[in-house]
């Protein structure tokens, strides 16, 4: 989904990488997964409507478009009927390797 947004994919896994380092005490690592993944993606859509503003202040359709589908795709992404739907991978990760997260 994010594909053609690497910089987004890399800050997701720095995210993730700095909660391993650094989880919370008495909450499921998964579920700080999840807080991490959200909160990122947040990010991204703020920063993507603020894109889109711009480009809707510069006249530009071009902009516009792009602007418009960035915030749509993160949107999509952060969406728990899309993007955050099928998060089975990532929670049976947390689930084989919940001894290493103790």
């Amino acid at each position: 989904m994010l594909k053609d947004y690497p910089e987004h994919v890399r800050t997701l896994q720095n995210d993730l990488n700095e909660l391993i380092a650094k989880p919370f005490r008495g909450t499921p690592i998964f579920e700080q997964a999840i807080w991490a993944l959200e909160g990122a993606l947040d990010t991204f859509i703020d920063e993507a409507g603020t894109e889109l503003q711009t480009a809707e202040s510069s006249g530009d359709a071009e902009a516009i478009a792009r602007a418009e589908a960035k915030e749509s795709l993160m949107l999509s992404a952060r969406s728990s009927n899309d993007g955050l739907c099928d998060l089975n991978e990532l929670y049976a990760y947390f689930e084989a390797n919940k001894g290493a997260f103790q």
